[in-house]
């Protein structure tokens, strides 16, 4: 399974109307992050579950649903978290 199918696989549980996933990893060869294996990704999720919560607290959501894969798999992401009426 590819990290972006790992990434909406694990952010399924936001019930996300919209979910977008750029990889963006290629733009970054040879940076020293990349070295480790871990990629770069632009994430726009919008979701009913982010109402009423701080632009921090929806970054913390997605953070927590994705763990682990922050120490590996994942070097860089860019959020845009989005609720319905915002979008």
């Amino acid at each position: 399974m590819s990290t972006p199918e790992k990434i909406r696989e694990r952010l399924a549980s936001l019930s996300p109307e919209r979910l977008e996933i750029e990889d963006e990893s290629a733009r970054h060869a040879g940076h020293e992050g990349a070295k480790s294996g871990g990629g770069h990704y632009r994430l726009t999720i919008v979701s009913a579950q982010f109402a009423d919560k701080s632009l921090i607290a929806r970054h913390r959501m997605i953070n927590e649903l994705l763990g682990e894969m922050l120490q590996k798999e994942i070097h860089a992401i860019s959020i845009k978290a989005y609720t319905p009426g915002e979008n």
